[in-house]
């Protein structure tokens, strides 16, 4: 029934585009020069909405139209990483809000010094995953350290993992109880007295795979155990995505291992400001406003390039 009411909203919105077109058209054809601003205007309305029904378009994988889990690690770079982690954790909330996303992060560990060691943040509302899929890799900063007495240039490493959520009503993984063992803590890092004080916080370990995943930003135990299997069970799929499309590229013969120094992009602040994807070329002078969330052109070009391939 979800899939049915997805095509069916689908099919509706591209009968309205045609209809609204065509209505245009129509008008047009009257040549009545007073009408010009407004076809005008309703022109652009309708290209813009063409381009974001033809990008949707391209989001067909299985679970493309649903809700994300996004989680950044920071990498090599000590502290300037970290903080590196936190400013990529910033950037993609500011994206969530703009896009009118609901974000809810499951599980922060704070740095030593500055920035944050990891952070899991669910992404909730229509094509989340679809569009932050190609988000996925290592994304690389360059700048002046302010971490550096001396003040000399740094380069920065963060993971980003994109995985997609799966439905309660889904039975593609199935998590035996016996599986998982349940560890409970005291969360740790800044909170309110009940996230302090009281064991709240959950670690699940999957025996079978060695997966571990914590989660300690709500107050509830209860609600910690569920966004962890959450979590849990989207790693798990992704694992078993991730053994198919291995198994399919090596009959191929195009299987290629993704290792951690691949940056997908590199963020430079210092001596230029300039952010460039390395798998489009898609290249931003505007750091500040990619920083603040404006990765749309990024998703955009990684997305219709995959029409070549």
């Amino acid at each position: 029934m979800k899939q049915l009411s997805d095509l069916r909203e689908d099919v509706q919105g591209w009968q309205s585009l045609q209809r609204r077109a065509q209505d245009t058209l129509e008008l047009a054809q009257l040549d009545d020069e007073s009408l010009r601003p407004d076809l005008e205007k309703e022109i652009t309305a309708i290209e813009q909405e063409l381009d974001t029904r033809e990008l949707q378009a391209l989001l067909s994988g299985p679970y493309d139209r649903g809700n994300a889990l996004l989680s950044i690690n920071a990498g090599a770079g000590g502290t300037d990483s970290q903080d590196w982690a936190a400013i990529l954790e910033r950037m993609y909330l500011r994206w969530a809000e703009r896009s009118g996303y609901a974000a809810e992060v499951l599980d922060r560990t704070e740095g030593e010094e500055a920035g944050i060691k990891s952070v899991t943040i669910a992404i909730n509302g229509s094509n989340a995953y679809g569009y932050l899929r190609p988000e996925k890799g290592v994304h690389r900063l360059v700048r002046l350290s302010p971490f550096d007495s001396a003040h000399r240039r740094h380069t920065s490493f963060a993971q980003v993992e994109v995985l997609p959520e799966v439905n309660s009503d889904d039975d593609t993984i199935q998590v035996s109880p016996d599986e998982v063992r349940i560890d409970i803590f005291k969360s740790s890092g800044a909170g309110g007295q009940n996230v302090q004080k009281n064991a709240t916080a959950i670690r699940l370990t999957h025996l079978p795979t060695g997966i571990v995943v914590t989660c300690q930003n709500e107050r509830s135990q209860m609600q910690n155990r569920e966004n962890a299997m959450r979590v849990l069970k989207a790693r798990l799929l992704e694992i078993q995505r991730e053994e198919q499309e291995k198994q399919m590229s090596e009959l191929r013969g195009e299987y290629k291992k993704a290792e951690w120094g691949n940056q997908i992009r590199s963020y430079v602040l210092h001596p230029y400001q300039m952010v460039k994807d390395h798998r489009t070329e898609h290249e931003v002078g505007n750091t500040q406003a990619v920083l603040d969330g404006e990765i749309d052109s990024f998703i955009e070009s990684y997305l219709r390039s995959t029409l070549t391939e």
